[in-house]
């Protein structure tokens, strides 16, 4: 981590045009990411800050040579998907999650400590990297501060990952915004989303039992 610390910078290209890029890879995964395929997709400095963001995350090598971690993660859905994400982020990020502030109650001026003692960063630099990680975190599943998340939440932009999750899930947060919503065969939204939901079962491996009631809670807050 030490080495890769003084070469390449946490990301801080914008969590969707990084999600965007991963969702391009569904069809096909270049043999080589480089200029000569994403120029036509991003600006030029979009597309460095994406590449140097996929390198530090170990998704491709120096060469812009896809990793096996880049190919399972475009490969996984689901809960599958979290797993790989959270695995990244702890290879990743070992400054905020294994350092000397406990994530799950700093401050965000705790966290902007640790990314300036690691990385020498400008203050714009510095909030987007954060953000790129508060983004990325939550969408793994992994429990952060509030006190830090709180300070991002109204600016976040939901990433294209929440495209890929289960078509219950999906159906859940884009519709629970509308509570008088009906669809056509008279069936209030709330009960169609509950009846849609996956059924519980008991035979399930515990840490799968753990997010379907997470993912359940969560389905519940939303409906009004």
């Amino acid at each position: 981590m030490a080495e890769k610390s003084r070469r390449l910078l946490p990301p801080y290209v914008s969590y969707r045009s990084f999600w965007n890029f991963l969702d391009r890879l569904h069809d096909a995964i270049p043999a080589r990411i480089d200029r000569s395929y994403w120029g036509d997709k991003f600006s030029g400095s979009t597309g460095t800050q994406l590449i140097s963001a996929l390198k530090y995350l170990g998704l491709i090598n120096e060469e812009g040579i896809p990793t096996t971690l880049l190919r399972n993660l475009v490969a996984a859905r689901d809960f599958q998907r979290d797993e790989i994400m959270a695995q990244i982020i702890h290879n990743s990020y070992g400054f905020f999650l294994d350092g000397p502030v406990d994530y799950k109650t700093a401050t965000y001026s705790q966290f902007e400590d640790l990314l300036q003692a690691n990385f020498r960063v400008n203050s714009d630099v510095a909030r987007k990297c954060i953000k790129f990680f508060i983004d990325m975190a939550t969408d793994a599943r992994i429990p952060l501060s509030p006190f830090v998340v709180k300070k991002t939440r109204k600016s976040r932009v939901p990433a294209s990952i929440k495209k890929t999750r289960t078509k219950n899930e999906n159906t859940a947060v884009i519709s629970a915004t509308n509570n008088d919503a009906v669809v056509p065969n008279g069936i209030s939204v709330d009960k169609l989303l509950i009846s849609k939901f996956p059924n519980f079962d008991p035979s399930w491996p515990d840490e799968i039992k753990m997010k379907w009631f997470t993912a359940f809670d969560e389905l519940i807050k939303r409906i009004p």
